[in-house]
């Protein structure tokens, strides 16, 4: 455990920020993810974003191979010096973690839209992991409810599955998968 400082430290100014400068920032409870050098902070979620993680933690945990694991945030996934993402939940094979983080993209990456993050999980993130190689990404929005999938074919994200209320999401990779979105609000 790192020792308590009670000088106050900021952040560096005239620079893009790095990972090491993401390990000094203290643990208060909110979200910290680095994005190209750009510090980017979420508030808590609201309950029902909590409640679609948990409902898929339990079912992806059910069809998730033996070689992998399904974790929730906070999981730092590294894919650059000045990138570090955390999903909200991930799929990965166990032998790519470390003692402290994924260096690299899941299989899977998984975003439950918040009113503070829906553009960032869209926009930003999407486009980081079609970038880093991430194979698959899903985006759950409890507001609708719908789940989005989009698999990464020649280097691009193309969509491949959607279901929106009662219509059945049904995938077959990375794993095998059935469930209304309106399930994951429970």
């Amino acid at each position: 455990m790192a020792a308590v400082s009670s000088t106050p430290r900021g952040l560096p100014r005239g620079r893009s920020l790095t990972r090491e400068d993401l390990a000094e920032i203290p643990d208060d409870g909110h979200r910290y993810e680095l994005v190209d050098g750009v510090l980017v902070v979420s508030p808590a979620p609201r309950i029902a974003h909590q409640n679609a993680v948990m409902q898929l933690i339990v079912r992806l945990a059910a069809v998730c191979p033996p070689w992998a694991k399904v974790l929730p945030a906070p999981v730092d996934v590294v894919l650059a010096e000045d990138t570090v993402i955390q999903p909200d939940l991930l799929i990965a094979a166990s032998a790519d973690f470390t003692e402290e983080d994924l260096p690299g993209p899941p299989l899977l990456a998984v975003e439950v839209l918040s009113p503070s993050t829906r553009g960032i999980d869209l926009l930003l993130k999407k486009d980081r992991w079609e970038r880093a190689g991430c194979a698959y990404y899903w985006v759950v929005d409890p507001a609708e409810p719908s789940i989005t999938a989009w698999t990464l074919t020649d280097g691009s994200y193309r969509q491949t599955t959607r279901a929106v209320g009662d219509e059945t999401f049904e995938v077959t990779e990375p794993v095998s998968l059935a469930v209304a979105p309106e399930e994951l609000l429970g």
